[in-house]
């Protein structure tokens, strides 16, 4: 006999008559005169097992994110508890690791103590060796002017770092609209594909520059017919300051 919650998720029985599973034996006896079965310790049992060949081989596992807990993420593998610290969550450091909760990932375990149930993983380390076979393409295929495609990584105060394929370029928040943004994550969320232009391009120090703005009409190339002095207009006010006010027309 097993419980029938270790065969139910979000209440729904994942099993039917006929279907093979593993299982580990807790007892022989019980009351009911029959084996007490368990389906979760075998599943974690397995998952040890995968996990400790996973560590010796080298290869990547694939787990999900929990909870955020002092100094990085909890991440569920088949029942085992790992943690992922914040510097190995990617290759630039990620202030808002909450976002990430109930994400599945991949990463290398890094540290494996099976005695004192202690994993550690590692995804910055998946990252960087895709990231190797990408850079290469990308740099050679980068140039001033061109317009390409790209994935928001990570957002901060001053811009957003946008993933071209194995190299970050920076999209300043000067570049983002012509008119006066505060915050980059109202214009922007992490994950999501843009079309930017390549603005500048160091390839020795692998720098590059984008813009957004530039895919986009310069308003003030016509800002002389559309707002002639003496007309009366309605606006919209954009910031407040100790010398007066912005008013986004």
């Amino acid at each position: 006999a097993v419980p029938i919650e270790e065969f139910q998720d979000g209440g729904e029985t994942t099993v039917k008559r006929g279907d093979e599973v593993e299982v580990l034996i807790k007892s022989m006896e019980s009351q009911e005169g029959v084996p007490v079965l368990s389906r979760a310790d075998a599943v974690r049992m397995r998952a040890w097992d995968d996990l400790e060949k996973a560590y010796r081989d080298g290869t990547p596992v694939k787990g999900k994110i929990v909870e955020r807990v002092k100094g990085g993420l909890r991440v569920d593998i088949d029942g085992v508890a790992a943690f992922l610290p914040g510097s190995q969550v990617d290759i630039r450091p990620i202030r808002n690791l909450e976002s990430l909760r109930n994400q599945e990932v991949e990463a290398k375990v890094i540290k494996l103590n099976r005695k004192r149930s202690n994993v550690v993983l590692s995804r910055k380390a998946i990252l960087e060796q895709e990231n190797e076979g990408k850079k290469g393409e990308t740099l050679n295929n980068l140039e001033e002017g061109i317009i390409v495609e790209g994935q928001i990584k990570n957002l901060t105060d001053y811009g957003a770092f946008v993933d071209l394929g194995g190299i970050d370029g920076l999209l300043h928040v000067t570049d983002m609209s012509w008119g006066r943004l505060q915050n980059p994550g109202d214009m922007f969320r992490v994950g999501e594909n843009v079309q930017v232009k390549v603005l500048k391009f160091d390839k020795e120090r692998e720098r590059v520059s984008l813009g957004y703005k530039q895919l986009l009409p310069d308003p003030w190339e016509s800002v002389i017919e559309r707002f002639p002095t003496g007309k009366r207009m309605q606006g919209k006010i954009a910031s407040v300051t100790d010398y007066g006010a912005f008013i986004e027309l």
